[in-house]
């Protein structure tokens, strides 16, 4: 009786402490990606939750990044936004202008976890704002050419050497382009891109261009030097000369990627975030290759980083999760994925990353272009910049104005925006 007495006594006290003991905290965490990168998401936050059990993240998935954007805006206007967001480079500049991002440099200063000479130089640079770091890189993808290993066999081709040029991956989208069933008609194209500054930015600064005047402190566009129209010139003829780019009626008709994916596209320009996609392929191999170069290497840096708002209550909690977001743990799980290239040196040079069994098997590709990786201009109208100018390289590229039009044209309608 006495033993069945302290046994129920027993369950009581462990019933109660379990009533009274205080709930996880909750801490809010807004992402977007494909499902791919959802799921890797969600297991970096299982893997948080394993070791801070006391904090319970809620995982916001916006599936596109222009609806993303919009949301993120509206949210930190409205001084509701999540604990813990992604940032691109190129558009937190805003926001940080604003007082909406809480900076994170004194954070990473006091960490045990992390430290700054973890991180590759090139990631933290552009995310410092009157000279404080803002938000903490998980990535820094570059511009590469995803490639089809079986079309270019089947067209006689080596694969892409690591120093091929502009002109052997010319020769290489030529005999890439081909009419398969002698309707007249192509039906396999040779390279596909986004016809944007962002794509042609890499192909200016190899020409020893610019996209602006002064990158510190840019005050127009550059883009009617001779080096940087020669070489957006090289971009649009891809298309409107030599027709190895699908024109806008075949684009609009299946995009680029599309195309790559049902195996009818040869190379492909993209950053990192799309093996997760292209590891669903099955019909065929596939690999990645740098960029061709020009008269000197150039690559363009792809980043999102974990930012924190000014307006979270849980700034202590939301940090604890940057800060295992960006460790080798958590940078692991990510990677893992296919999503990024690491911005911490030694999980990009693990085998979380650089994983021969799985495509692309060239994954150092990423890595070495990191030294002659460079970044776009970080202020705050440079979205708009960028959409602008972009709009006038599509009227190029498909054949609707020249060269030297767009170009000035590009200048007049951005001079308001470098004005601000």
């Amino acid at each position: 009786m006495r033993r069945i007495c302290l046994l129920l006594a027993l369950l009581a006290a462990a019933l109660l402490a379990g009533a009274c003991a205080a709930p996880a905290a909750p801490v809010s965490f807004m992402i977007f990606g494909d499902p791919a990168e959802r799921a890797a998401y969600a297991d970096l936050v299982a893997a948080f939750r394993e070791r801070r059990p006391d904090i319970a993240v809620e995982l916001i998935y916006v599936p596109s990044q222009s609806d993303y954007r919009k949301r993120l805006g509206v949210d930190l206007a409205a001084g509701k936004p999540a604990d813990v967001v992604l940032i691109n480079y190129r558009r937190y500049a805003g926001f940080a202008a604003g007082g909406a991002l809480e900076p994170l440099g004194p954070y990473l200063a006091r960490s045990e976890l992390i430290q700054e000479d973890d991180f590759y130089p090139q990631a933290l640079g552009p995310f410092r704002w009157g000279g404080e770091l803002m938000c903490i890189p998980q990535n820094l993808s570059s511009l590469v050419v995803y490639y089809n290993q079986a079309l270019f066999a089947e067209a006689g081709l080596a694969e892409p050497a690591d120093d091929w040029t502009w002109d052997d991956f010319l020769r290489a989208a030529q005999a890439l382009t081909r009419d398969t069933d002698g309707d007249g008609r192509v039906d396999q194209y040779g390279v596909g891109t986004d016809a944007s500054l962002f794509r042609v930015a890499p192909f200016i600064w190899q020409n020893g261009g610019d996209l602006v005047d002064n990158p510190a402190a840019p005050t127009r566009l550059a883009l009617d030097s001779p080096q940087a129209r020669e070489a957006l010139q090289w971009f649009v003829d891809l298309q409107v000369r030599h027709h190895v780019a699908p024109d806008a009626v075949q684009e609009q008709a299946e995009s680029s990627e599309s195309r790559f994916l049902s195996g009818r596209l040869g190379m492909y320009l993209n950053s990192r975030r799309g093996v997760p996609t292209y590891r669903t392929i099955t019909g065929f191999g596939w690999d990645v290759a740098p960029l061709p170069r020009g008269r000197q290497a150039a690559g363009i840096l792809h980043a999102d980083a974990y930012c924190l708002p000014s307006a979270s209550r849980q700034k202590g909690l939301a940090w604890a999760l940057i800060e295992f977001a960006n460790a080798s743990e958590g940078q692991a799980i990510i990677a893992r994925s296919g999503r990024t290239v690491p911005s911490i040196r030694a999980v990009a040079e693990s085998p979380a990353f650089l994983d021969p069994q799985v495509a692309p098997s060239r994954s150092r590709v990423f890595i070495d272009t990191i030294p002659v990786i460079r970044a776009v201009p970080v202020m705050e109208s440079w979205a708009d910049i960028e959409d602008a100018v972009g709009e006038e390289i599509e009227r190029a590229f498909y054949g609707n104005a020249s060269v030297d039009e767009v170009i000035a044209e590009a200048a007049r309608r951005t001079a308001p925006f470098f004005a601000r």
